[in-house]
């Protein structure tokens, strides 16, 4: 699924989590929010982009060609990605500030590690080209302690189901997916609710009953 940055940088700046998980349960996906063990690097840090999967597992020896397949996934970022990585164990820093310069030239948007990162100071520092979310942090380097096993390939991350192609949204509250197949859908009604929101937020600074407002706008 390819989106233009304008259409991504729209929903970064004007959706949220919450709206998206709202559009998602009625149309009966009410499984797409990761399950809260991820982290923002910064609080307010918002992230949109296109789900590139990448699937790691442990190892307990140095292989000959310790980076091969996990260059080749960086390598196959596009404009709009974001990077999903699942390394569960936190035995190591999978990801680090070179394969963050990398992405960044690819013209990805960011990464999503259900694992450890490393190089944080200066990951923080390309918040405005690239931001990461992540379960942990460690310093030692994956080489001999885990390999890429695959990577555009379905995974689950964090609790949820991840395919190449959905689209990813994470701020504060956390991480949802929306599935490629809805992608549209989801994103059309989000920003009708987010106006309706709007409405419904300024007749309760007016002084209007929460029921009433309920009553009227349908909207919570």
């Amino acid at each position: 699924m390819t989106y233009t940055k304008e259409y991504l940088d729209k929903i970064q700046k004007e959706l949220n989590t919450a709206v998206l998980c709202d559009i998602l349960d009625d149309l009966g996906y009410r499984h797409q929010a990761m399950d809260g063990s991820l982290y923002p690097l910064e609080e307010d840090y918002k992230l949109v982009g296109v789900a590139r999967t990448v699937l790691a597992y442990d190892v307990y020896e140095q292989p000959k060609e310790a980076y091969a397949t996990e260059i080749e996934a960086v390598d196959a970022l596009h404009e709009g990605d974001i990077a999903v990585c699942v390394n569960k164990n936190c035995n190591n820093g999978f990801w680090g500030e070179l394969m963050t310069n990398a992405a960044i030239a690819r013209g990805a948007r960011g990464a999503i590690i259900d694992g450890a990162i490393r190089d944080i100071t200066q990951i923080k520092a390309l918040r405005d080209e690239f931001m990461v979310f992540t379960k942990g942090r460690n310093p030692l380097d994956s080489k001999g302690r885990c390999l890429v096993a695959d990577y555009d390939c379905p995974i689950e991350c964090a609790g949820v189901r991840v395919c190449p192609g959905d689209l990813v949204f994470g701020d504060i509250d956390g991480i949802v997916v929306v599935p490629g197949e809805v992608v549209d859908e989801v994103v059309e009604k989000a920003f009708e609710k987010i106006a309706g929101e709007n409405l419904v937020r300024d007749a309760l600074r007016s002084g209007m009953l929460l029921k009433d407002a309920f009553a009227k706008f349908g909207i919570l």
